[in-house]
């Protein structure tokens, strides 16, 4: 079976065997599935898999009413949700007709049924549905980054990945700088994931999430007996990473005095739990994380200079989300699909306004802030669109440097692809669409770029 047969199956629900016959002849251009009733039409549904759904809303037991209709249309939805079902209603069925739109119905026909019009819209959801499997086809390759949880275009983020792999297998110790929420602890994970203690553990400690007078029994362990409820001995979180990784993440928080004893097992490779005297070797490759200005730190004498290049001895800086072209609106569609699916909603798109207030927001709390937006605007959205006031956002304006002339029109049409690629879902057809080439020429330009 050739993939347009696939995306041509339609599956009609009528229990008129006249328009029955009435609809087999007027797509016969489709694989036509006919059901009469709900139940025959959920067994078509898990047999066929079908495209495009016709459906009239008055169906046994209710032929008058659209009860029976409804309920089918809702169990079609939750067994195929980007199925695009098209119902079809009476005259003075206009407000069921909208009530299953707002359910999640694609479209709708009144009856009597024009040929010309429905052939029209039918063919429209044909298109919509092979678009947006393309879409779920490319989104599973967006990120040409190889790293599990990053998704990204931008290219400043795309350099980075590339720095990680090549870091990742060794053991040298890195400092992962950027602001909260920019995906400081994903690009640990990938350290370690990436390196050769992947098949041990890594341990991660947050040090402005413990009190300090506990992180100091946290990080090293201690003895039985160290202190008043000390019962039995208790390895800390640095020896339990044995031959993995320990990730120190808010490493700006750690209190000086810890700071001198930290610095002692980086240089030696040895700990001493609170309350022991015995020196216990460790073997973990160190990953440290933090918000703040390091240098300024040991300016202000709050952060000690030789700890930190023993910290530092690679460098990472991750850049704010509100700095990445249009990563925003990629995450966006990914968080949107994903709580989709949790919340269990039938298909949802982000209209223009929407895409426009992600596209122009700051987001200060980086990628965070724009998880906890799409959730909301997911839990909150009416309909099958998500609008700017969904999201609580309004457009605003980017402001654009220019720098040399080739500079300009490399960045423009380097920004261009990333944004009208982000905008469509990543879907090359209507990307090369909206740019106005083929798709050759699309593939080339990406190619240029660096994009996937």
């Amino acid at each position: 079976m050739s993939a347009n047969e696939i995306q041509k199956k339609l599956l009609v629900i009528e229990d008129d065997p006249g328009l029955q016959k009435q609809l087999r002849w007027n797509f016969d251009d489709c694989s036509v599935a006919v059901a009469s009733d709900r139940e025959s039409a959920l067994v078509q549904i898990r047999k066929h898999e079908p495209a495009v759904v016709t459906m009239d809303l008055g169906l046994p037991p209710d032929p008058d009413g659209a009860t029976e209709g409804l309920a089918t249309l809702q169990q079609i939805l939750a067994l195929a949700p980007d199925t695009k079902v098209i119902v079809l209603t009476g005259n003075q069925n206009h407000e069921n007709a909208l009530k299953a739109i707002s359910m999640g119905a694609y479209d709708f026909h009144q009856k009597p049924l024009d040929a010309n019009v429905l052939n029209l819209i039918v063919n429209r959801a044909f298109y919509l549905h092979r678009l947006q499997r393309e879409n779920r086809e490319l989104l599973k390759s967006t990120s040409s980054t190889d790293i599990p949880g990053l998704i990204t275009n931008d290219p400043g983020m795309l350099k980075i990945c590339q720095e990680i792999k090549r870091i990742a297998p060794s053991d040298v110790t890195v400092t992962l700088l950027g602001e909260s929420g920019t995906g400081k602890e994903v690009l640990a994970n990938a350290l370690h994931q990436l390196s050769r203690r992947k098949r041990n553990k890594i341990i991660a400690v947050n040090c402005a999430a413990i009190p300090e007078s506990l992180l100091e029994t946290e990080l090293f362990g201690y003895e039985k007996g160290a202190f008043t409820g000390a019962a039995r001995q208790t390895p800390g979180k640095i020896e339990l990473a044995q031959g993995g990784t320990f990730f120190l993440d808010e490493i700006g928080d750690l209190p000086l005095a810890l700071q001198a004893k930290l610095l002692r097992f980086l240089q030696e490779r040895v700990i001493e739990r609170v309350g022991g005297r015995e020196e216990i070797p460790v073997d973990v490759r160190v990953v440290c994380a933090t918000h703040q200005n390091l240098k300024k730190m040991i300016e202000a004498g709050t952060f000690r200079g030789d700890l930190y290049y023993r910290l530092c001895e690679i460098n990472i800086q991750i850049p704010a989300l509100r700095d990445r072209i249009e990563d925003a609106v990629l995450l966006a569609h990914h968080f949107k699909n994903h709580f989709r699916i949790k919340e269990k909603r039938q298909a949802l798109n982000f209209s223009q306004d929407a895409l426009d207030a992600i596209s122009n927001h700051s987001w200060p709390g980086n990628i965070r802030e724009l998880e906890n937006c799409i959730k909301r605007a997911v839990i909150m959205a009416e309909g099958s669109q998500i609008t700017a006031e969904d999201l609580g956002l309004l457009p605003g304006e980017k402001i654009f440097e220019p720098a040399t002339l080739r500079e300009v029109r490399d960045q423009a049409e380097q920004e261009m692809l990333i944004k009208v690629l982000a905008r469509v879902n990543g879907n090359i057809a209507r990307a090369a669409e909206l740019l106005g080439v083929t798709r050759p020429t699309l593939y080339d330009l990406m190619n240029r770029h660096g994009l996937k």
